[in-house]
């Protein structure tokens, strides 16, 4: 079976993500769907904080948005959040996993088997790096475009 990817294409550059089906196979389903109907183009990183991650995936660009679907179920796993781990967003209720998803800058080891890690980039961190910061940046990096391979 070969591995899957799902390429950002940022407004910083490419950033392209190893998804971890068997980790998470709800979570990489839902991210995969949402790629493929375009729902992530144009979004864009509305929560980046130096030392932590990177946060997008929200329509409205204010965090408080998903898609149309239903929420997930948690598929919590033993994957530390490290550098280039890639992991959803939720609400307090840990089955409330939507759209959103955040990508590690820095070890976040106390995020633990409380969000669910989906993938891990394995090309392009820099433009990660690269995205504009703030909470939310004033100038906000987005998702030009995400694929599916």
């Amino acid at each position: 079976m070969s591995e899957q990817t799902l390429t950002l294409s940022l407004s910083t550059g490419d950033v392209v993500i190893r998804l971890r089906p068997d980790l998470a196979p709800q979570h990489v389903e839902r991210i995969t769907q949402l790629a493929q109907e375009g729902f992530y183009d144009g979004v864009v990183f509305h929560r980046v904080i130096p030392g932590f991650m990177a946060q997008g995936g929200d329509p409205t660009g204010t965090g408080m948005g998903g898609s149309k679907l239903p929420d997930l179920p948690a598929e919590f796993n033993a994957e530390p959040h490290v550098r280039g781990v890639c992991s959803m967003a939720r609400a307090q209720n840990p089955n409330s996993a939507n759209s959103q998803f955040f990508i590690c800058f820095d070890d976040a080891r106390f995020l633990d088997r409380q969000y669910t890690v989906w993938g891990e980039v394995i090309e392009g961190m820099e433009n990660v790096d690269a995205l504009p910061k703030g909470e939310p940046p004033r100038e906000p990096g987005k998702i030009v475009k995400a694929t599916v391979a």
